[in-house]
């Protein structure tokens, strides 16, 4: 089955994915489900990105595992790409337990925006998106989980309506520092 583009844009945003009849700029980004050749530029998205402000795992080291795994493939991931295919951030989305009385809720499990595309409106995109695409698999809920101390997440996820479910206090020690779990979710 082929890639279907993600419609969710921001207000702004005119062009078609590259499914469409008009195609983004080089630098607009687009959103657009994961291929499996897109291993590579994720897992380099993913080192660039890794910090204790998001990371609870060690930083990654050489030799690099590969990006997709066996639970966690191509159709889990939306990216975010630009017009001339350079891929700036991803989204995760799973269920966050294998139980069938939980199989009604979706999780974000991953979240990235390269550097250079921060502060542009991509994070804001591929959260739509996955919010329209756990609507489209017949999620109710969408999950995710941020760390205390991650503020400018915790704002973007409720400026798109995400709130606070529950706070795990000190629940990961990173750097030295004690910080706590934050679970938010949406009804959909």
């Amino acid at each position: 089955m082929s890639p279907e583009p993600q419609q969710p844009r921001q207000p702004q945003d005119s062009h078609e994915g590259p499914a469409g009849q008009e195609h983004p700029t080089d630098s607009e980004p687009y959103v657009r489900r994961a291929l499996p050749e897109d291993d590579e530029a994720l897992g380099r998205l993913d080192r660039a990105t890794w910090s204790t402000l998001h990371a609870v795992s060690p930083r990654p080291r050489p030799p690099y595992a590969p990006f997709f795994r066996e639970h966690s493939g191509p159709d889990d991931h939306l990216v975010a790409a630009t017009g001339d295919g350079r891929v700036v951030g991803y989204v995760r989305l799973a269920r966050p337990t294998e139980l069938a009385s939980n199989a009604h809720v979706l999780q974000i499990q991953g979240f990235a925006i390269s550097e250079d595309a921060r502060g542009k409106g991509v994070g804001r995109l591929l959260l739509r998106a996955a919010v329209a695409e756990a609507r489209r698999r017949g999620a109710l809920r969408l999950t995710l989980r941020v760390l205390g101390h991650n503020t400018p997440a915790r704002k973007l996820y409720e400026s798109e309506g995400f709130v606070v479910e529950g706070i795990q206090p000190r629940e990961f020690l990173l750097d030295g520092e004690f910080v706590d779990d934050v679970l938010m979710g949406l009804p959909l």
